[in-house]
């Protein structure tokens, strides 16, 4: 009966691809397998590419960063950050951290990871989304490398506005409202420091920051996508 129910469902409720917007089959999910191999990869653990690790470069101390994709505007890439973050799309995040994380699991600079915490929003804005975009990926990710996934561990203890529009120097500003809890935690480990895109680098530079107050900390950086 559930199995008639769930062909009923897709049958009035077809699930759509969110890269071309087609038809996904039964053993697609969240974005077709044409726009998947079409899917700008940045990959930067498979190529060893230091690429988003210069971002980080005489500001922060840096094990290994990658990131699963390229940000193209009116992209595939940019469909799928969109419809995660304003569309309540919550499973892309989950999907993409199982699709970077299978990838991770075979690399050994990220096997010695201990923890993944994920950049924190503010109370007020993840209450109006419902969830934290990063959360998703970042549970996949620690559940590929078979280590915990920590969310009390940073706070954004103040809101700010949009970062699009804003030069590096006022994203740092505005960021240096995070805050670390529960410091033992971290201490002595290797942390995989996850975000959903990367720009400046101003975010996960705070957020790094507030980490590295911890004693003998390593950081490493994932983000779901990389703007170049």
């Amino acid at each position: 009966m559930k199995r008639i129910l769930n062909s009923l469902l897709d049958l009035l409720f077809p699930k759509i691809c969110n890269g071309c917007q087609g038809v996904l089959t039964a053993q697609e999910q969240i974005i077709c397998t044409t726009c998947r191999h079409q899917a700008p990869l940045a990959g930067f653990h498979k190529t060893k590419a230091d690429t988003l690790k210069k971002i980080f470069y005489g500001r922060t101390a840096i094990q290994e960063a990658t990131a699963l994709l390229v940000f193209q505007k009116k992209g595939i890439t940019q469909t799928l950050l969109h419809n995660l973050k304003y569309k309540k799309q919550e499973d892309i995040s989950g999907f993409l951290g199982h699709w970077l994380g299978a990838e991770l699991s075979e690399i050994a600079a990220y096997k010695n990871i201990d923890v993944v915490v994920g950049v924190p929003l503010h109370k007020n804005k993840q209450k109006a989304r419902g969830y934290n975009q990063v959360t998703g990926f970042g549970k996949a990710i620690a559940h590929a490398l078979e280590i915990p996934y920590l969310e009390d561990v940073l706070i954004k203890v103040s809101k700010t506005d949009s970062q699009v529009f804003k030069t590096r120097f006022k994203r740092i500003q505005d960021n240096q409202e995070f805050t670390l809890v529960n410091k033992a935690k971290i201490a002595n480990k290797h942390i995989l420091l996850i975000d959903d895109i990367v720009t400046t680098g101003a975010t996960l530079e705070s957020c790094a920051a507030q980490l590295q107050q911890a004693e003998n900390v390593k950081i490493s950086i994932a983000t779901m996508a990389i703007s170049l």
